[in-house]
């Protein structure tokens, strides 16, 4: 049996520019396929950015695949508890992760995002899209 194609997007830390520590899950256990899209609304909340599911919006990221189910299940559990998707027991999660469709090169795959899990009403809005260009302007 063929093992499923697993993509996971990425917009914020995690990107390959931005060489976070992190990234070495992703550098290890998954392949880049393309630069691409999702529907989605970008917010600086000052440390880092958060993205919100937004049908109007455009958030600019980058598509990986696993190179195995095996790298996918133990690199995500890495992936989740670092985008907060496992706090103590009277805290809520950070982040939750679903499946977005992502537009890349003509093309359309599903893949796993980190959507912010809370308010990020009177946030700064990363009208762009792209947190590499908003946060390398706002450094300026």
């Amino acid at each position: 049996m063929d093992t499923p194609l697993i993509h996971l997007f990425v917009y914020g830390s995690l990107r390959r520019g931005f060489m976070h520590p992190v990234f070495d899950y992703i550098r290890n256990h998954f392949t880049f396929v393309a630069d691409g899209t999702v529907k989605g609304r970008l917010y600086d909340l000052g440390l880092y950015p958060a993205a919100v599911p937004d049908e109007d919006g455009k958030l600019i990221g980058e598509l990986f695949v696993a190179n195995s189910e095996e790298d996918f299940n133990w690199a995500i559990s890495q992936l989740d508890d670092y985008e907060g998707l496992n706090p103590e027991a009277d805290e809520t999660p950070l982040y939750s992760r679903e499946q977005a469709t992502v537009y890349y090169n003509n093309h359309e795959a599903t893949a796993w995002i980190y959507w912010y899990n809370s308010s990020v009403e009177g946030k700064p809005v990363i009208e762009s899209g792209d947190v590499m260009e908003y946060f390398k302007n706002k450094n300026q």
